[in-house]
């Protein structure tokens, strides 16, 4: 019985694996695309690849951000910045703002949250509604200041009954302004930054230098 018990556990473990590494490739793929598609949706039009060129920069708070310039020939006309706030109703919410050279929202793409249906989850496009301008983030110039609800003495309407998750979802564009700043003043500087993938291997080789 031991035996035949160890052969089933052996074989069910080989079939995982299996099956495990025949859906990577096709869920990386799908990640990849997803990923594609939220950076072209909230920047102008760009013929660079954005995720290649991708880098870290701070958000002002300690910690940092991706953020992908998007270029029409040798013109950067742009910045998308993956970033988040964890004060939502319901936790964690992630998005792309993307950003032109003038400081302002040209869109924006949530990525992931678990907000309440029919509440918070309508900041998928609450935020953009073009028909009303109290409530819409699109085109606002951050370079006038933070933005914040209508609540609170600030300049966003909240979400009805979803003051929370608006609160939660204004911090992960604000934070996303502020990496957006250092990234387009290095820019316009005309200072180099490492690609996210020479960051991380420029911080690996740090640590294990100073093991």
């Amino acid at each position: 019985m031991f035996l035949s018990l160890s052969l089933i556990c052996l074989t069910v473990a080989l079939l995982l694996a299996q099956v495990n590494k025949m859906t990577a490739t096709p869920i990386a793929a799908a990640k990849a695309m997803k990923l594609q598609n939220a950076i072209r949706e909230v920047v102008p039009a760009f013929d660079n690849d954005p995720v290649a060129e991708a880098y870290r920069m701070t958000d002002g708070s300690g910690d940092s951000l991706l953020v992908y310039p998007a270029k029409k020939g040798d013109e950067l006309v742009g910045f998308a910045l993956n970033s988040y706030s964890n004060n939502g109703f319901s936790g964690n919410i992630q998005i792309m703002v993307g950003f032109d050279m003038k400081h302002r929202i040209v869109n924006y793409a949530v990525l992931q949250h678990a907000e309440t249906p029919g509440l918070g989850s309508k900041m998928t496009e609450w935020f953009r509604d073009a028909t009303k301008p109290g409530q819409s983030v699109i085109g606002r110039d951050l370079s006038q200041g933070a933005l914040t609800v209508s609540k609170e003495g600030g300049n966003v309407d909240a979400i009805t009954a979803s003051t929370i998750t608006s609160r939660a979802f204004l911090e992960a564009v604000n934070r996303a302004y502020a990496a957006y700043s250092g990234s387009r003043e290095n820019a316009l500087s005309g200072a180099t930054i490492a690609t996210d993938k020479e960051q991380e291997k420029t911080k690996r080789e740090g640590g294990d230098h100073n093991e």
